[in-house]
């Protein structure tokens, strides 16, 4: 009895070890379903010239196991225009969400785009900020 009692110790034990390890450098998490990881969320311009160009793209991987749909990508406003993959993102591939802002309002801007997927972390959001020249010294700039 003892001898029994040892033996399942010893393997709930090693059972437990195993799969309570960090994955080490090398090894890639992996998430069942899809999943989008984005490469950064935020991007800031800093000083761009009136009508200049206001375009980022930011880039993500399915980190996940099925493909990634997204069903929807929205801007806080309409000088935010984004354009995103409409065909499924297999697993391990990588695509981008291009933003254009509208650099013919000079000032501070600071908007915000929402990413609709069927992942399991949805929505994500994304950030763009930076400030936009006024005319004349964009003119005098050039």
């Amino acid at each position: 009895m003892k001898k029994i009692f040892a033996s399942v110790l010893i393997i709930a034990s090693t059972f437990t070890i195993s799969c309570s390890q960090a994955p080490t450098s090398g090894e890639v998490k992996s998430v069942l379903g899809p999943a989008i990881e984005f490469e950064v969320t935020e991007h800031d311009f800093g000083t761009i010239p009136y009508g200049g160009n206001g375009i980022y793209e930011f880039e993500f991987t399915n980190s996940g196991t099925e493909p990634l749909i997204l069903s929807n990508v929205r801007s806080s406003c309409g000088c935010t225009v984004p354009q995103w993959p409409q065909q499924p993102i297999n697993p391990s591939e990588k695509a981008s969400i291009k933003v254009k802002y509208d650099t013919n309002r000079p000032g501070k801007f600071n908007k915000s785009i929402t990413v609709y997927s069927n992942a399991s972390e949805t929505p994500i959001m994304l950030y763009i900020k930076g400030t936009v020249q006024d005319k004349a010294t964009a003119a005098a700039v050039e």
